[in-house]
């Protein structure tokens, strides 16, 4: 069983590490949908070939 006391100097120690994070040093990226929603042209299209 873990004592509260120990599970709160742990907790503490994360805090700290968190707080000295600095975002600076991250790499900025550019995001890419791998799959994107259909246009409205699109949708529209698919209607047509079904009704056909």
């Amino acid at each position: 069983m873990i004592s509260t006391s120990s599970a709160t100097r742990s907790d503490k120690r994360s805090m700290a590490e968190i707080n000295k994070f600095d975002n600076l040093k991250l790499k900025k990226t550019e995001t890419q949908e791998k799959n994107p929603l259909p246009s409205k042209e699109m949708i529209k299209q698919d209607k047509q070939a079904g009704e056909s």
